[in-house]
């Protein structure tokens, strides 16, 4: 029973995907695109322009003597302009130069150390843990001086500002390094 089933089943979509018109060929004429009409009908069958194959396999012209060649390696030639009836000569404007001022001082050099965290102590007063990488870690509060080169200007809780011992060069470093 369930095979009878399958079996009609089969048939029935087989019945539905059958093509319901032949495909066309070449004898039968196309329907052209006409515009839907107020009435709902479409257009009706209209004849297509036929295919010139004479046109097709007719010989032609070659091309003609051209001037460009694209495998030409040479200067491009362009006609000189005519020439003006008075030729006034150019007018040169002369600016004095002025000379380039000197250098200004070398740029500061960053500081290269980086937090390593700050330290808050009881009575309140914050300390700042630096490293450089070469060396164990460094201690300093505000206003010291770290490695005989920097000095301390505030501690913050993620960052701590710095400058060079002789007051240039201020720089932000934060908690994540420079």
């Amino acid at each position: 029973m369930m095979a009878g089933v399958a079996g009609v089943a089969l048939i029935a979509a087989l019945w539905s995907m059958w093509p319901s018109t032949p495909a066309p060929t070449a004898a039968t004429p196309r329907r052209a695109a006409a515009p839907a009409r107020a009435g709902g009908a479409t257009g009706a069958l209209a004849p297509t322009a036929p295919i010139k194959l004479d046109a097709l396999t007719a010989t032609r012209e070659g091309p003609g003597e051209a001037a460009r060649n694209p495998f030409r390696f040479q200067q491009r030639v362009v006609a000189p302009p005519p020439p003006s009836q008075a030729a006034a000569p150019p007018l040169v404007i002369e600016t004095p130069r002025t000379p380039a001022p000197p250098p200004g001082p070398p740029p500061v050099p960053p500081i290269p150390l980086k937090l390593i965290g700050v330290l808050e102590r009881a009575n309140g007063v914050k300390w700042a843990v630096l490293s450089d990488g070469k060396s164990g870690p460094m201690y300093g509060k505000d206003g010291d001086i770290i490695d005989g080169r920097y000095t301390i200007v505030k501690i913050g809780t993620e960052s701590i500002e710095m400058t060079h011992a002789d007051g240039r060069g201020r720089q932000v470093i934060r908690l994540t390094g420079q």
